[in-house]
């Protein structure tokens, strides 16, 4: 008897882990996007603002960042 309990434990905790696979993926996705969508309403507000002071600031260290990923330095 716990036997066959215990296989019904172990078959309903597989079954469950094979069905959350790939969520960690999805929600990796999704908090991307809600980042690149915060970034890109703080650039078009702030130039929209008087001078645009920050949207410069915001696109100067981002592109200064995208292009040092490629330099490494040994």
């Amino acid at each position: 008897m716990p036997y066959r309990t215990l296989g019904r434990i172990h078959a309903n905790v597989a079954r469950l882990w094979r069905e959350t696979a790939g969520q960690g993926t999805v929600e990796y996705v999704g908090l991307m996007l809600l980042l690149a969508t915060v970034l890109t309403s703080v650039v078009a507000v702030a130039g929209g603002l008087k001078g645009g002071g920050i949207a410069q600031e915001v696109v100067s260290k981002l592109k200064e960042t995208i292009s040092s990923v490629g330099d490494a330095k040994k």
